[in-house]
This record gives structure tokens, sequence and C-alpha cells, in this order.
């Protein structure tokens, strides 16, 4: 039988294997398994890797195969106990012999939860609750997908470190390190969709596709790029978002017309309207459900401070990625305007989860503290 340190071994393996399926299994969740044989040693291990695929339990028992009868399975989620587009897992481990389960974070979606109520009625010890909040943490979009019924949402950008993300005039580029802007890319291939607004459209003119960086994978499924473009007068022909290298998601007020119509490079480009909102700019909660109801589980939003300060005030940022340049600049816009904070007691506490430096730069993690009532 595993020791209680092989069991964290494996679970600790199985957060990892989950995280390589960010970005490609929307609207699926992000799942690890690591299967031990009944001395427990490592005999098979596996991961979700795309929607419609086969799940983490079902590749680790292929590999393990008769050595998994007797075995213990280590699962990021717990068991789904619903046929979609493949088997309940639940079943298949019922199958295969195993004799324990233990699970990090109990299925909170009401088509798929009850696999551990079939596994123990199946004779199988059960537990939950092993690495229970590195494993939510891997699964926070599609957690966040379930429980609020809205994608998940990364604000990530780039600035000196007195706060600034642009000089004065405006310029720019670039603010931060090749070793940044080489992680943003990796942010962009693990989330479902990159948003901009009109004023970085206007500013940069970004491509928003993934580069695949040397020595790593092709990316397999590219985000959708999303500009947010109320007054229809950002995203223009010949707008490097309108080309085929991704699909493209314009949103757009309702009573506005696009410049762009008709311009686009590639057949990818959809345009959505949106009522405005009563401070201006659109409507972010209508946004989010409309990239909710196309799939998107995780978003990355790398607008300007005016886009993030709506997605602030609106309660849509979960996380927070800063990437901070050791420089300073002494004048130009802010990372943040608005938000509806007036006063200290507003502020948004975070709690930062990691801080790694890339060259010269120093990237922060951190996520929003809940408030106390």
């Amino acid at each position: 039988m595993a020791t209680a340190a092989a069991e964290a071994a494996a679970m600790r393996r199985a957060v990892t294997l989950a995280a390589r399926g960010l970005g490609s299994t929307s609207p699926n969740p992000v799942v690890g398994c690591v299967v031990l044989d009944a001395s427990g040693e490592v005999a098979g291990e596996g991961w979700h890797q795309r929607a419609g695929g086969p799940h983490a339990e079902v590749n680790a028992l292929r590999e393990a195969g008769d050595a998994a009868r007797g075995g213990t399975a280590l699962v990021t989620l717990e068991p789904c106990n619903h046929t979609g587009r493949t088997g309940p897992c639940a079943q298949a481990l019922i199958d295969a012999g195993i004799a324990r389960v233990v699970y990090a974070v109990a299925d909170p979606n009401p088509d798929a939860t009850g696999g551990a109520r079939t596994l123990r009625t199946a004779g199988i010890a059960v537990e939950q609750g092993l690495l229970e909040a590195e494993a939510a943490e891997g699964n926070a979009a599609w957690l966040t997908s379930v429980r609020l019924g809205r994608p998940h949402v990364t604000w990530k950008y780039a600035a000196t470190l007195d706060g600034r993300i642009a000089a004065a005039d405006g310029t720019s580029r670039w603010i931060t390190s090749a070793e940044s802007r080489a992680d943003v890319h990796r942010l962009r291939a693990e989330c479902d969709a990159v948003v901009v607004g009109s004023g970085t459209q206007r500013a940069d003119d970004p491509h928003l596709a993934v580069r695949v960086v040397a020595d790593t994978e092709a990316v397999a499924v590219q985000p959708l790029r999303v500009v947010v473009d109320t007054n229809g007068t950002a995203v223009t022909p010949g707008a490097r978002v309108l080309d085929d290298a991704a699909p493209t998601l314009i949103a757009v007020a309702d009573d506005a017309t696009p410049a762009y119509e008709g311009e686009s490079d590639g057949d990818g480009v959809e345009t959505v309207r949106l009522p405005r909102a009563a401070g201006g700019g659109l409507d972010i909660p209508t946004l989010l459900a409309v990239l909710h109801a196309r799939g998107v589980r995780s978003v990355l939003l790398e607008g300007g401070p005016t886009l993030a300060g709506a997605f602030v005030a609106a309660g849509a940022v979960d996380r927070v990625i800063g990437y901070l340049a050791p420089v300073l600049l002494g004048a130009g816009p802010a990372a943040l305007t608005g938000g509806g904070i007036t006063t200290i007691t507003e502020a948004l506490r975070l709690d930062v989860s990691e801080t790694v430096r890339l060259g010269p730069d120093l990237r922060v993690t951190a996520t929003l503290v809940a408030k106390e009532h």
C-alpha cells in the first residue's frame, strides 16, 4: 500500500500534469492523474489533453494496465460520474480494479458530481482534500466558470517601478524585457481569450496571437482575440487582429458602425453588439456572459488602464499579474484608471502568491482578497 509521502508526491505530480492541459481543454477542466500499483510504485500517469478526448484517469489507467488492479489513483478533481463525449471516469476506475481513490477537489458541476459516491458504492476506498489548495489554484478558471457562471479573468500589465505603463509622450516599447514578453506568450497560450480595449488597439495595433517560442511545442489552440471597440473606430481596415492567425471577436456598442466591416483578411472575425454601460464603454458582465456562452473559461485581460478599470469596477478581476521593470519614468499613464475606487477603505487588497525574476524584471502574481462584510 502507498505511504502518505508517496501519495502526496503522486498528487503533486498530478497537479503538474494537469497544467499541461491549460488552453486546450475548455470548456472542460484541467485534470491530472497518477496511478500507484498495490505496492505504492508509480504505474501510470495522464492528464486531460483536449476537450472531447480521454480524461486524465483513462489515460493514466491505460498506461498502468494490469498494474492498476489493487492500486491507488490520485486525481486532482473528483472523477466524473456522467457520460458526455467520453464515458464516466468513476466507472473506468471501478472496471480497472482500483482499490483506493484520492482526489483533491470536489466536483461542483451538478452534471458530473457523484463520482465519489459511485466509487464508494462499488467498495472502493475514497478520500478527498489532499493538496486541495494547489489543485484548485491550477483549475481556477474552470472552477470560477462553474461557481460564478463567467470566465476567470487575469489582468496582466507591464509597468515601471513607479507604476507607469508608458512615457509622457505615449511611447512604451519596451518597458519590460524580452524574457517578460516571452512569458506573456505563455500566459496567452494557457488562456481561452485575450482581451484588449480601443486605446491599446489604437496605440499598438496588437496581433494578440501566440508566438511559438524556441524549444517549445507548437501551440495547439490559439486563444480567441477580443477587442472591446465600443464606438467601432479603433479596429480599422488592415488591423493585425483581422488576419487569420487566430479567431477574433470585435465587441462594439449596439448603435455603432464598425470601421473594419467588410475589410477582414480572415474568415474567423466576428462582430458582437453589446449594450453600453451607464458610465461609458461596454457592459462588462454582458461581455463576459457572451464569452462564457462561447466556451471561454479563462480570459487574459491585456487592455490599458481604462478597460482594466472597467473590469475592476465590475468586480470581474480574479487574478493580477504585474511585470515590473527596474525603470523610472516620472510621468505617463498609470496601470489602472478608475475602478470605482475613491478612498483607501475601498482599495482592493491582494494576496501575493508568487514573485519570480524574469531577466531584469519581477513578475508578481496576486489574487483578490475577499472583502469582509
